[in-house]
Parts: C-alpha cells; sequence; structure tokens
C-alpha cells in the first residue's frame, strides 16, 4: 500500500489539529485555534493523498494483469 505512510500521517495531523482547536477552545487562543485548523486541513488533504496513491497503484496492477 503505496498510501498508508500518507494516509496514517494525515490521520496524526488531523487529531493533532482537533486537539489543538479545543485546548485554544478553552484557552482562548486563537492563534492556536488556526494552526489546529491548519493542521487538520494538512491530515486531510494527506490523508486523499494517500487513497490517490492507493487507487494509482490498483489501477497500475489491474493494467499489468
Amino acid at each position: 500500500m503505496a498510501g498508508l505512510d500518507d494516509k496514517v500521517k494525515g490521520k496524526g495531523n488531523e487529531v493533532k489539529g482537533k486537539a489543538k482547536q479545543e485546548v485554544a477552545e478553552h484557552t482562548g487562543n486563537p492563534g492556536m485555534a488556526d494552526e489546529g485548523r491548519s493542521d487538520e486541513l494538512k491530515g486531510k488533504a494527506q490523508q486523499a493523498m494517500g487513497k490517490a496513491k492507493d487507487k494509482a497503484e490498483d489501477v497500475k496492477d489491474k493494467v499489468k494483469d
């Protein structure tokens, strides 16, 4: 699975971002909230990239057969 690494890193960034947003909400830190949203979006993009890599690998395998 070529995209597994991207999907794992992406999930980590998404969770980290959500945690930062939660802390920011309780501490009143808008800068941290923005950083958390950025991390969350980065994570979602990484996961999408991982899924795309997996899909491309599947297509490549089908073409070989």
